[in-house]
């Protein structure tokens, strides 16, 4: 049977009706960190994704970076998602809530003036957006060698909860710069302990993440996200293929039902060691992971369709194109033209505007 991008697949214990993936996208439209009847309407729409994976949530208040983000850390957050899961599976969707801890990428705004915490006491390059504008990322406190354990118990308790709110299964996030990514980068990992140094203990924090994950909830229901060509936000490792070439072939023990894989979404000329993803990470690390591999960053119909025949992915998740898109999937099998995105100031807060109010094919030709 031919593989495209609307072909059929079986991801963890899920048959998936499409292999395009609704990618994970913060909205910050959750104003008490809870989500909403609009945020329920939101991925409704977007239900014939063949998975669909949440904006990031974070596992506790330490792991909060934004303002109006949804959490998954209290029986309040899990009784409100809810009304979002319940909303894709009643369109015949799948849905996987992504699991989140900012770390540094995080202000003292958002922890009573507390340091936010990292591996090291490495500040992150840029401004961060909050709910006072934006403000200079401060330098943050490192976390102590006792308080480890607790962070990955949070992931954990999030994945249960998520459970208990009725999702499909959970992501990890470790991409973009966030927590898990930063002790796996040699940039913003100079630990001295067993969390640090060597590529074998930079990667330790991100696997016991995911044993504990695993142990809580079922492999068949974890993935995890990567972003190995990610310069964001001042992350710059010395051997990016070696340091996540470590946790991916590790990934393998698990049987997780996916790996998801970033492109470089900045610029990567003049840095070397990043020369290799201009082939593709999917192709980069293909050969070192045996399981299920999402790919993400630029990809179309056209790109997608490839890089699921090369077999180097097996789906490919699409970000924008969802957002002003709620029946892209449909809009790929017609070859029908795709809506303009809105300005970017809908991207980030706000109400129906550049969020629900986007059409779909059929409530374009109601119209017409």
């Amino acid at each position: 049977m031919e593989k495209n991008l609307l072909s059929e697949v079986t991801v963890g214990r899920l048959n998936l009706k499409n292999r395009m993936v609704m990618a994970p996208m913060t909205r910050s439209r959750a104003p008490q960190n809870l989500a909403t009847e609009l945020m329920a309407k939101y991925y409704s729409q977007r239900a014939s994704a063949g998975l669909i994976i949440t904006e990031g949530t974070q596992i506790s208040e330490q792991g909060v970076g934004y303002p109006w983000t949804p959490g998954i850390h209290t029986p309040e957050q899990a009784e409100a998602w809810k009304m979002v899961t319940d909303a894709v599976h009643e369109e015949g969707g799948r849905i996987f809530a992504q699991i989140w801890h900012v770390g540094r990428i995080s202000h003292p705004v958002f922890h009573n003036g507390n340091l936010p915490v990292a591996p090291s006491a490495i500040g992150a390059t840029g401004k961060h957006f909050t709910h006072k504008g934006m403000l200079d990322l401060e330098t943050p406190r490192a976390l102590e060698l006792h308080e480890i354990p607790m962070v990955i118990n949070d992931y954990a308790k999030a994945a249960l909860l998520a459970m208990e709110a009725g999702f499909d299964g959970v992501e990890i996030h470790g991409a973009n710069g966030y927590l898990v990514d930063q002790f796996i980068n040699s940039n913003s990992n100079k630990r001295d302990d067993i969390y640090g140094g060597s590529v074998e203990n930079r990667g330790r924090f991100a696997l016991e993440v995911v044993e504990a994950v695993v142990k809580a909830v079922g492999a068949e229901r974890v993935g995890i996200r990567l972003s190995p060509g990610g310069v964001t936000s001042g992350m710059l490792d010395e051997n990016p293929v070696e340091s996540y070439g470590f946790v991916i072939k590790n990934l393998n023990r698990f049987g997780l039902a996916y790996l998801h894989l970033m492109e470089p979404l900045a610029p990567i000329d003049g840095l070397p060691q990043y020369q290799i993803f201009k082939q593709g990470v999917a192709k980069t690390f293909r050969p070192l992971y045996n399981g299920t591999i999402i790919i993400n960053g630029g990809y179309n119909k056209e790109k997608g369709n490839a890089v699921i025949e090369a077999g180097d992915a097996d789906l490919v998740s699409f970000g924008v194109p969802f957002l002003s898109n709620p029946d892209l999937p449909e809009r790929f099998r017609l070859d029908a033209p795709l809506n303009e995105v809105m300005g970017k100031e809908t991207f980030y807060g706000g109400g129906e505007k550049g969020y629900t109010d986007y059409p779909s094919l059929m409530a374009e030709a109601l119209r017409a």
